[in-house]
């Protein structure tokens, strides 16, 4: 909600050049006509101090409801003309009537084109006046109470024609803790009905293979690393079934968490899975567990692993939709017989004729990918499994509030050693061929480089002829010598995955790609990511990009260039330029560009927020907290005092269609 403050009234001659005031003063004369060359009503208003021009552009028709010696108020810019001081368009209304246009806080409301501010305000307040006493009050009197908010009919009326701006501010507090409220009802109910839905199996990792697990892997783990595997370990080891939120940036190793857990899985008896949104991801999830069981042998393509630590062979599945019939339908037997231990797959793992014998705990890989009724079933392919749903999008905390509430959050905010930040530069149009000229050289050196065409907005179609005409360019009049290959979101998933296999192998030097390599695969050898129209793209997508070349020790750069950036585009690159922490980029995404945009095309699975803004951390929170309060009251708000809370409730979440929640 906006308003224009008009509530200082001065004198004429008191009224300063530039800025929005309001004056009283005497109609002099008034008349309509031709002004220069446009139509116009043109009055003098005077007081006792001077006289003030005014202008109404187009507007023939206010001068028929002037009359000289009437008073009247009027609100504006004041500008110059020919050495007097002028109004141009102001708001105005008679001052024997009710102040609605000026002397007060005015309200500004969304535009329609053909209706004027003017009759916007007017219907507003004539339902404002006839409804706001019969409103249901959806919040009780304790409700308001402990939030100190205005009860609803007050509100109602302060929020669209305020005495004060801390009125306004009240009444703005009251409904955008309202409408929190009804999102945070809903998250915690779900995450209520998720933790009673069954006994989960109590999973539980012995000292001795935790020990030679982590003794066996390549690589150190990172103190996030451990810690988060404490998080997640001690809730498998309940029978309140998981439901937890794994992020991290690009390469901070939430994998290896994952396989500590589905490890516990195994060791109890039970099954886990892991389902990726891509069959090339897929695959990158078998290769490295591959590398985790392998105890140091070679171990890619094997099914059956003996680690050391392990008192028995451990049986791992790929299961894709590429598969031939006969070797899907191998694959689904010993999943269903229980001969599978850990399964890894796409969404071939969730169609109906795969079952699973004992599945004790879900892996989702890049969970925003997939949808709510996705992930519903891959849950009921087990009674009440545990669930670890990954992804390398940083979460602004009001989103793990809100979107994410039903989930606990497990952050793993620290990289491994010896991979030196993405240095990342902001180029001009015109150091083009300096970018090209440093892909090249290290292209030369051995590396391999991306470059992301740029975002475009109107559909998936456009996007990819422009990729097509991007590769086609590059591969004719830039880097006829180099090895180009082509990603884009129109090919069918078997092109994309043999162009991706074939960068990841080394067959290419350059791959050009839409923004569908945002969830890609692991390219060691890949250190350089050249963004064309970065000024496009949020910060949060930037970042997902240059983690994309963080993957190695070897030095990574990040170049983005930019045609025509807006101040606020440009603020964004020097923000990208300037911070590597994803959580900070992913704050500042969130408010500069808003929810809606933060999330691009996907449903968020967050409403459509009319009052409340998601930079409201503060009263998220205690929306959360009453929120759990009344439904520990009141679990099914049956109460009476709840049920128009209920009723908008159930409302508001039938309405939600959630990728994310």
């Amino acid at each position: 909600f906006r308003y224009n403050d008009c509530s200082q009234v001065r004198s004429i001659a008191r009224l300063v050049g530039g800025a929005e005031q309001t004056g009283l003063g005497d109609v002099g004369s008034s008349g309509a006509g031709l002004v220069g060359r446009r139509k116009a009503s043109e009055a003098v208003i005077g007081d006792e101090t001077g006289m003030l021009r005014v202008v109404w552009w187009g507007q023939t028709y206010v001068a028929r409801q002037l009359r000289d010696g009437m008073k009247v108020a009027l609100s504006g810019r004041v500008t110059a003309f020919r050495g007097q001081k002028q109004m141009e368009n102001p708001e105005w209304e008679p001052l024997e009537g009710e102040s609605l246009h000026t002397r007060r806080l005015v309200p500004v409301y969304p535009g329609t084109e053909g209706l004027p501010q003017r009759l916007v305000r007017r219907l507003a307040r004539d339902a404002v006046h006839a409804f706001a006493d019969r409103l249901e009050e959806t919040l009780s009197d304790d409700v308001r109470g402990r939030l100190g908010v205005l009860p609803l009919a007050p509100a109602m009326c302060q929020i669209h024609f305020p005495d004060s701006l801390q009125q306004a501010e009240g009444a703005r507090r009251r409904f955008a803790l309202e409408e929190l409220l009804y999102i945070e009802l809903g998250v915690v109910r779900r995450r209520q009905l998720w933790q009673t839905a069954g006994a989960a199996p109590e999973l539980a990792l012995p000292e001795s293979v935790r020990d030679g697990f982590v003794r066996s892997l390549p690589f150190a783990l990172t103190a996030a690393q451990r810690r988060a595997t404490d998080e997640v370990l001690r809730d498998i080891g309940r029978s309140v079934p998981m439901n937890r939120l794994l992020e991290g940036d690009v390469g901070s190793g939430k994998t290896v968490v994952a396989a500590a857990a589905l490890l516990t899985a195994v060791v109890s008896g039970y099954q886990g899975t892991i389902m990726a949104p891509t069959e090339v991801l897929a695959e990158q999830h078998y290769r490295t567990f591959c590398t985790l069981l392998s105890d140091g042998e070679e171990g890619l393509w094997r099914e059956v692993f003996s680690p050391g630590y392990l008192d028995r062979p451990l049986r791992v599945t790929l299961l894709r939709g590429s598969l031939r019939a006969s070797e899907k339908g191998a694959a689904q037997d010993r999943i269903a017989r229980g001969e599978t231990d850990i399964a890894i797959g796409t969404q071939a793992l969730i169609q109906g004729e795969v079952s699973f014998q004992r599945l004790g705990l879900v892996v989702v890989d890049e969970q925003h990918r997939f949808g709510v009724e996705q992930r519903a079933a891959l849950r009921q392919k087990g009674a009440s499994p545990h669930v670890l749903v990954m992804t390398a999008t940083p979460i602004p905390r009001t989103l793990a509030l809100t979107v994410y509430g039903d989930l606990d959050v497990t952050v793993l905010d620290e990289m491994p050693p010896g991979r030196p930040p993405v240095k990342t530069h902001r180029l001009r149009p015109d150091q083009r061929q300096q970018a090209y000229d440093f892909l090249r050289k290290q292209v030369g050196a051995g590396r391999q480089a991306y470059g992301i065409c740029p975002l475009v907005e109107e559909s998936e179609a456009v996007a990819a002829r422009a990729a097509v005409q991007e590769h086609e360019r590059l591969c004719a009049e830039v880097f006829p010598d180099l090895r180009v290959g082509l990603l884009h979101g129109r090919m069918t998933p078997g092109e994309k995955d043999a162009v991706m296999r074939a960068f990841r192998d080394g067959g290419l030097d350059v791959l050009v790609s839409t923004a569908v390599v945002e969830v890609g695969i692991d390219v060691p050898n890949a250190t350089v990511m050249l963004v064309e129209g970065a000024d496009r793209f949020g910060l949060a997508q930037l970042h997902q990009f240059r983690g994309r070349v963080r993957r190695s020790s070897e030095q990574a750069y990040c170049l983005l260039l930019s045609e025509n950036p807006s101040e606020e585009a440009q603020e964004r690159l020097h923000i990208m330029e300037t911070t590597h922490d994803g959580f900070k980029l992913a704050e500042e995404d969130l408010r500069l560009r808003g929810p809606g945009e933060y999330f691009g095309t996907r449903q968020s699975g967050l409403p459509d927020l009319k009052v409340a803004r998601l930079t409201d951390v503060a009263l998220i929170e205690q929306a959360r907290a009453e929120a759990v309060r009344i439904l520990e009251a009141d679990p099914e708000l049956q109460r009476p005092e709840h049920r128009a809370l209920a009723a908008r409730v159930r409302e508001l979440w039938g309405r939600i269609t959630a990728e994310a929640s």
